[in-house]
């Protein structure tokens, strides 16, 4: 079995829970999905099975979001699932935020949660909340190339957002930053992943519709589609070249960089253009 599901992956699961059990129906150990959710998100985690797990390194890997922030707490993991720690009665205008918001858009920099899965010194940075040891945390830089607001709920004091953003953005920090900027302190209520990549939430398919192998082969998705790269077709000495790792001469002009290197509407593997030969970087035949 060879290549991608883009699953809904439902609240409550985590990101491995989906792995498991599609591991179960298809009985097929080499599994993976290209980015994880807590497991009080949902939406769009795209899967891949077999072989194709080798080309998780070529999705594109830009993600967008809706969330709710909940303005007036702050939490100790910035979400729902933690204490809360700080409070507001100050009630925001539209405005007030928009303007905030502005602070957000582009390239900044921030500090991940606590409570999160990040390394420092060999351990999870939960781990070290969990056992109440203090850790220095240092920001990294993320880009928010969309920050809409989709409702604002004065009454309720809770914020609808779209966020389109880059791998590794932490929106539980955006909410609590974004609270803080404000003066009301905030956390994330809910939040549904509907873009991952090329992986749209209107095409993903539902776990519990992926209980059998007719199911999961019914919405297989060939890689080709969702390889965001040049294409080279081979020819049949190209192929057999290919086949055994070697390098090609394109007889076409393209541009220096990455390759998917296709015959007969599959994915044969994947070169690097340099130099005006492709260098066989992954082989798939």
């Amino acid at each position: 079995m060879f290549g991608f599901l883009n699953v809904y992956k439902p609240k409550g699961k985590t990101s491995h829970d989906v792995v498991v059990a599609l591991r179960r129906v298809t009985k097929v150990k080499q599994i993976g999905h290209t980015g994880t959710l807590d497991p009080f998100a949902e939406g769009v985690l795209p899967i891949c099975i077999g072989k194709a797990t080798r080309l998780i390194e070529y999705l594109d890997d830009d993600k967008a979001y809706i969330g709710i922030i909940q303005l007036g707490e702050s939490t100790t993991t910035f979400d729902n699932e933690g204490e809360g720690v700080n409070f507001s009665d100050k009630i925001v205008t539209l405005d007030e935020i928009e303007t905030v918001l502005n602070n957000f858009r582009g390239e900044i920099l921030q500090l991940p949660p606590i409570y999160s899965a990040i390394k420092v010194k060999g351990k999870k940075l939960y781990e070290y909340a969990r056992m109440g040891e203090e850790v220095e945390i240092q920001p990294r830089k993320v880009t928010i190339s969309e920050l809409k607001i989709l409702n604002y709920n004065q009454d309720k004091k809770q914020l609808e957002l779209y966020i389109a953003c880059s791998k590794g953005t932490y929106i539980r920090s955006l909410a609590n930053d974004i609270g803080k900027s404000l003066n009301v302190y905030g956390h994330l209520i809910k939040l549904t992943r509907v873009k991952a990549g090329l992986f749209e939430i209107n095409k993903s398919v539902k776990l519990d519709e992926l209980q059998n192998l007719e199911q999961v082969n019914k919405n297989l998705i060939t890689p080709l589609d969702y390889l965001n790269y040049p294409k080279y077709e081979l020819n049949s000495k190209e192929l057999e070249l290919v086949s055994h790792g070697m390098e090609i001469k394109p007889d076409n002009e393209l541009q220096n960089g990455i390759i998917v290197l296709v015959s007969s509407n599959n994915i044969a593997g994947i070169g690097e253009l340099k130099n005006g030969k492709i260098k066989c970087k992954k082989v798939f035949i």
